[in-house]
């Protein structure tokens, strides 16, 4: 049985994928967190970036796929996060394959 997690709101949930796109290639380059900052407050970053830290890939793979299941995304929602998250990608112009996979698991979770 799982601990009990709290319920992630959609920025919060946004910011906390955007992480760990940014952590794919296991460097958080400063500026994928300055993107990141950029689209969404900085009391969500903060909060978010505290429970990131503390959760490792796997964690943060279940916590995504949850919080999708109970929240609902429309079909546009899903497109705009979806660039979104390959902006964070394209940050230092360069997909390396782990992001590219991250990209792949995301996109199966997502949709």
């Amino acid at each position: 049985m799982k601990p009990e997690q709290t319920q992630l709101s959609k920025k919060e949930l946004k910011a906390y994928i955007l992480m760990l796109c940014a952590k794919a290639d296991q460097v958080e380059a400063e500026e994928e967190l300055t993107l990141i900052k950029s689209k969404t407050s900085a009391e969500t970053f903060d909060k978010m970036y505290k429970e990131f830290c503390k959760d490792d890939e796997d964690e943060s793979l279940e916590k995504i796929q949850d919080a999708i299941a109970y929240l609902d995304y429309s079909n546009q929602e899903l497109a705009t996060l979806k660039m979104e998250i390959q902006q964070v990608f394209s940050t230092d112009s360069n997909v390396n394959m782990k992001e590219r996979n991250l990209g792949w698991i995301l996109d199966n979770i997502l949709y």
